[in-house]
């Protein structure tokens, strides 16, 4: 699914749990981290359950940034709630900015025409559209000024194919023999300023004549089989010149203006057709996204640039400036807060809250936030609490994939995360869900470790965060799961692929807990230079065959992290 596809699947989203009204104002995104864990994905979904509740304005909409691993499956299957929908990418699209409704007019209206409407829109650029809305090409101020200052070709206005209307709109005329729904388009155009004899030697077949009151004149250009008389200054033309020329297949039209003037103005009849660029138009669509479009934009010096809607019709268009008023979308973060753990472009994002229970990483805001970080084992445990503090009651599906999520980052209650507010806001959410936590555990633990299916990529990704230590950056992984069997077999596929991901990423290390819930301890794979000195210097454990084996080691968030941190500043 394309990126485009997928933001409108969030944008449309509506859900049995009351995930808000689309109808309102703006839409702010609720979303976990990267390779996202239960936690991250029941906390985006009850949160902004949360804040719909609580904000009658906004539309918040829970969304992903990353797959959703068998354990959460399970979870938002066993609570009937749909998944939310994948957003990757939180950065600013063309329709985020301040699209300029110009409307779009047909090939065949007169440049005269277009120029009037450009001053009166006050724009430089006019977009070409068919009946169906479709760009056909674009006319700037440019192109008319080179067809009035440059064009000296006195055949050009037969050339450009000029609709008789246009003519007769720009001279302001009337037709009095002829067909105003025809074209000129041969001959050139001339001006009868010497009398008949001198006329007879520069007028051809098919020309326009532009002469005035003179019936010696009118009847040469007749019969010199002038395609066109504009006679000037609205001299009457006699019946004897009109019957000759619907003889003679001539069109004759009047106009008030004189001479001079109709040489000016007659060129500024041709259709915009003949001067618009149709050829390699660079347009963008709604849903691209701005750091993409920003660079073709610095490179093209053009004023204005179309905006196309995803059937690929004309909708307005942008320029440059538009760049800097861009509206940036809503954002609250749930269950991290680092740069390399958040949904792509997240600083052009606009983000309103973090609700998470990490380490404080490298995200810096350009206003202040609610910033809400407690150590407790789960952000499901915080998101409890919010509830809890602002009054309002938990549905039995909030309350299961709360729940979850505790039960999920906290090994049921076994990690050294777990704390005492953990364990009550579990065994309050368990009466409301109708579950038993430790009975539910075994069966969400066990749909989460079926990975037998699954490919080392999948495996790998399920449950990676990115982590930088002053100048290293380290990647790791972790799996949980209560067989330790199976366990085994995870790690002797997993070790080779993880050092073909080591060649081929930027990365100094990277490491993979496979956690065993039972015993209590984690098998953790090594990949990198350095790697086994650090294991060594965390955790006075020597690696063999490319592993170490951490007895009571269960938490990447509370053990593995904090000793490699206290590692590293020691070597």
């Amino acid at each position: 699914m394309e990126d485009r596809e997928k933001l409108m699947e969030i944008e449309g989203m509506k859900d049995k749990a009351g995930l808000g009204n689309p109808e309102k104002g703006r839409t702010v995104y609720v979303v976990g981290h990267k390779n996202p864990d239960t936690d991250s994905i029941c906390s985006a979904i009850s949160y902004a359950y949360l804040k719909n509740q609580l904000d009658g304005n906004d539309h918040y909409v829970p969304a992903r940034a990353g797959q959703i691993s068998a354990e959460t499956q399970y979870v938002l299957e066993r609570f009937r709630m749909e998944p939310p929908a994948l957003l990757e990418n939180i950065g600013t699209r063309v329709k985020d900015m301040d699209i300029r409704k110009v409307p779009g007019v047909r090939s065949n209206i007169s440049l005269k025409n277009a120029w009037t409407l450009m001053k009166t829109q006050n724009v430089f650029t006019l977009p070409i559209t068919d009946e169906e809305n479709y760009l056909r090409g674009l006319i700037t101020t440019n192109d008319i000024a080179k067809s009035y200052m440059e064009e000296y070709d006195s055949a050009i206005v037969s050339v450009a194919k000029t609709p008789y209307r246009n003519i007769l709109e720009t001279l302001d005329a009337e037709m009095v023999v002829g067909d105003p729904e025809g074209f000129f388009e041969q001959g050139k155009v001339v001006i009868a300023a010497a009398n008949p004899d001198v006329m007879e030697n520069y007028i051809e077949e098919h020309d326009m004549v532009v002469l005035g009151n003179r019936y010696e004149s009118q009847l040469c250009a007749i019969e010199m089989q002038a395609g066109c008389i504009v006679v000037c200054l609205g001299a009457p033309v006699s019946r004897t010149i009109k019957r000759l020329a619907e003889e003679r297949d001539c069109t004759i039209i009047v106009t008030p203006l004189d001479t001079y003037a109709v040489a000016r103005l007659i060129n500024q009849s041709m259709p915009v057709s003949f001067f618009m660029k149709k050829e390699n138009l660079i347009t963008f669509r709604l849903a691209d996204y701005t750091e993409v479009i920003r660079d073709t934009m610095s490179k093209k010096r053009y004023r204005d640039f179309p905006i196309l809607d995803r059937s690929g019709k004309y909708t307005g268009m942008i320029s440059r400036r538009n760049l800097l008023g861009v509206h940036k979308r809503g954002l609250i973060l749930v269950d991290h807060n680092e740069v390399s753990q958040a949904v792509d472009n997240v600083l052009d994002a606009e983000i309103l809250e973090i609700i998470d229970h990490h380490r404080l990483g490298s995200l810096e805001t350009m206003a202040p936030v609610y910033f809400r970080n407690q150590p407790v084992g789960c952000t499901g445990t915080i998101i409890y609490q919010i509830f809890r503090e602002q009054g309002v009651a938990i549905p039995p599906e909030i309350a299961g994939l709360l729940c979850s999520a505790i039960i999920s980052d906290t090994l049921v209650f076994r990690s050294p995360t777990c704390t005492a507010m953990d364990v009550s806001a579990a065994r309050a959410l368990e009466k409301i869900a109708g579950i038993e936590c430790e009975t539910y555990a075994q069966k969400m633990f066990a749909a989460g470790s079926d990975l037998k299916s699954k490919t080392p990529e999948e495996i790998l990704y399920q449950d990676f965060k990115r982590f930088e230590f002053g100048d290293l950056n380290i990647g790791i992984g972790q799996i949980t799961s209560m067989n330790e069997e199976e366990l085994e077999n995870i790690r002797n596929r997993l070790l080779p692929y993880i050092r073909e991901v080591y060649e081929r990423e930027d990365m100094d290390m990277i490491f993979f807990m496979l956690t065993d819930i039972i015993h209590e301890s984690t098998e953790l794979i090594c990949c990198g230079k350095d790697s086994d000195e650090l294991v060594d210097e965390a955790f006075h454990q020597k690696t063999e065959n490319g592993y170490a084996r951490l007895p009571g080691v269960v938490s990447r968030k509370k053990q593995l992290v904090p000793s490699f941190m206290m590692a590293i500043s020691q070597l």
